[in-house]
């Protein structure tokens, strides 16, 4: 399969968190808030009439959470919290995209190991496809037009323009789900066979929606009779009428899939936090979880998110010619278009770390200490008219200015090879730099992200249910668990959840196999603890350290639980978590009316996934 292959770098997507109704972050320019409204059951009419007369704008009404999705004054929503005819207010959460940028393949996930299994390009007469399965995302749309789309059953979506993606977002997502195999472009997890309805939640800036914006698109989804929901998206804020919507499809037979989220932190991102919903962890095609994926106890699995080559609608070209040769780069993001060409003479910049005399010049300056805005704008104060920036190391790159307007130069990125080449035997010629956008088009990018981990997990899903559509969504995510090949801390960790995904291992168990032996459990936390002082009066603190360690060191991250204890009755459960050298420290104050006097016995459990509990005891003495 030849594979035309254009890279540039993805648009960046801003996050924003917003904290509880009761202290809203998110005001409009007016003071209004948008806000899920509870109602008890068979007062919606009364609470509707509430909200007219306060003037709300009602967005959705949802009969089986008994709620409203309304924008109302912010200084009403005391008013409303009084209500008794009100169960609860929360604000509408804000879901985002997941997307960062950059290869992938569909063997580390084994779907040709199930549909291709002799790698001939064929897929193998009777092999599962995901043929009779319906995977429903929930993105920024999508460009039915791509090539890679060709013969696959989109049937349908919501709403008006469902059927466009301006950001290309809902495009990446769906050619790795089910991208066509044919002479050109790339295949997906199900090649090109898995039907498609698409709910556009996201705009032509893919910004970010609202939690009741995706529940709805999540009932639309089940209605349209969805077996899996793809959603590469989420936001930091918990919902609990949001949580139930997806409680509700899970009850009726559909599998949801969400981006664990690109944060790189520990916070848990919904509704792939919810028990309802699988959350996705990004890897490298070494098997490395990446380092913005969301690391937390709501990591189910992983599956590749870093470098994944899919289908984009857009097509953006970016090139210099010099004697009557063009050679390829990419666009540096955000920097000016220049379909028509800007000509100059190619000049050397170096780093482009100052501005020197480049009045009319394309300048060359290799990459490396100082940024790419400092670079294009040096070649721009000094007269250049075109800057290029060539690697540092071998191969291409992609590159960004961060935002729009802060130069007013086209700038493009090359390879190290390409711009050595360059600077060794073209100096002094004349370079033509063209760059170019066209949108639509059938074009390919390579991203990063959870947003292109999650496909892929939603496509094996969609890949081994369809064997047997009889199978139920349970058995579909309890096979995927189980199969899972165990990646970091064995077992269960909060980087890979149970692992990445493995389709042909899951296929093999649904029809009757047997599940891959658990990890051995080598590994073995050892928790030292002792107190300051050991022997306390009244009124004084006892501190008590505790330290994890394995045999390779600290153990950071491990929960912790110390409890303690009098002859007669426990006194105090403290909880913590040990630090990245292994120690978290607890503080507690006696009182010997409480306490009475004696020995006092402290016993300490600790806990992390991928190591058995661990357990220690002390004491200290009270006079």
């Amino acid at each position: 399969m030849s594979k035309k292959v254009f890279k540039v770098f993805s648009l960046l997507l801003a996050f924003v968190f917003l904290v509880s109704v009761a202290q809203p972050a998110y005001t409009s320019n007016e003071g209004k808030m948008r806000v899920w409204v509870e109602f008890r059951p068979g007062q919606g009419a009364k609470v509707e009439n509430s909200l007219n007369a306060l003037g709300a704008e009602f967005h959705y009404r949802f009969e089986d959470l008994n709620s409203f999705v309304v924008t109302v004054p912010e200084q009403a929503l005391a008013g409303l919290r009084n209500n008794p005819n009100v169960v609860s207010i929360e604000e509408d959460a804000i879901r985002f995209p997941a997307a960062q940028e950059v290869p992938y393949g569909i063997d580390m996930v084994q779907a040709r190991d199930v549909w291709d299994t002799d790698r001939d390009g064929v897929v193998d007469t009777g092999a599962p496809t995901g043929s009779n399965r319906t995977i429903c995302i929930i993105d920024s749309g999508l460009y039915t037009g791509h090539e890679d789309f060709a013969g696959v059953n989109i049937f349908g979506g919501y709403p008006t323009g469902w059927n466009t993606d301006k950001c290309g977002h809902g495009t990446h997502v769906a050619g790795t789900i089910t991208a066509s195999m044919n002479s050109t472009g790339v295949v997906g997890v199900n090649p090109g066979t898995t039907s498609l309805y698409i709910v556009k939640v996201f705009g032509d800036d893919c910004g970010w929606t609202y939690s009741s914006t995706l529940a709805d698109a999540a009932n639309r989804c089940e209605a349209a009779g969805a077996d899996v929901i793809s959603m590469s998206l989420g936001g930091t804020t918990k919902s609990k009428l949001e949580e139930i919507a997806f409680n509700n499809v899970y009850s009726k037979g559909v599998l949801s899939v969400a981006a664990a989220g690109n944060d790189g932190t520990t916070r848990i991102s919904y509704p792939g936090g919810y028990a309802s919903v699988m959350s996705v962890a990004a890897i490298d095609s070494n098997k490395v979880v990446a380092d913005f994926s969301q690391k937390n106890r709501t990591v189910e699995v992983a599956a590749p998110g870093v470098g994944v080559l899919s289908t984009v609608p857009y097509l953006n070209l970016a090139t210099v010619k010099v004697d009557n040769v063009t050679y390829s780069g990419n666009q540096i993001e955000f920097a000016p278009l220049a379909p028509s060409g800007i000509i100059g003479e190619l000049v050397d910049g170096g780093l482009c770390g100052t501005s020197e005399s480049w009045s009319g010049k394309v300048v060359l300056c290799e990459r490396g200490t100082y940024d790419f805005v400092t670079k294009v704008k040096n070649v721009q104060t000094g007269g250049g008219v075109a800057a290029i920036v060539y690697n540092n190391v071998p191969g291409d790159f992609l590159g960004t200015l961060g935002s729009e307007g802060l130069v007013n130069i086209p700038a493009i990125s090359l390879s190290q090879e390409t711009g050595q080449f360059l600077v060794a035997n073209k100096l002094g010629s004349s370079a033509t730099v063209v760059t170019s956008s066209i949108i639509p088009a059938s074009g390919y990018e390579a991203w990063d992200g959870t947003s292109m981990a999650t496909p892929h997990v939603s496509g094996v899903a969609a890949l081994v249910w369809s064997a047997n559509p009889n199978w139920t969504n349970a058995e579909i995510r309890d096979a995927l668990i189980k199969t899972a090949e165990d990646l970091g801390a064995v077992g269960k960790d909060n980087s890979y959840g149970y692992g990445l995904v493995q389709a042909k291992a899951a296929l093999d168990y649904l029809s009757g196999g047997t599940p891959p032996p658990p990890p051995p459990d080598d590994k073995v936390m050892t928790l030292t603890v002792y107190t300051t002082p050991t022997s306390v009066s009244n009124n004084q603190t006892v501190n008590i350290t505790v330290t994890a360690t394995d045999t390779a060191g600290p153990v950071g991250d491990a929960s912790v639980n110390v409890t303690i204890k009098n002859s007669t009755k426990t006194l105090a459960s403290l909880n913590g978590t040990t630090n990245s050298s292994g120690v978290v420290t607890f503080s507690y104050r006696v009182k010997t009316r409480t306490t009475g006097t004696g020995t006092m016995t402290v016993l300490v459990t600790a806990t992390k996934d991928g190591y058995p509990t661990a357990t220690a005891t002390t004491s200290f003495f009270v006079e």
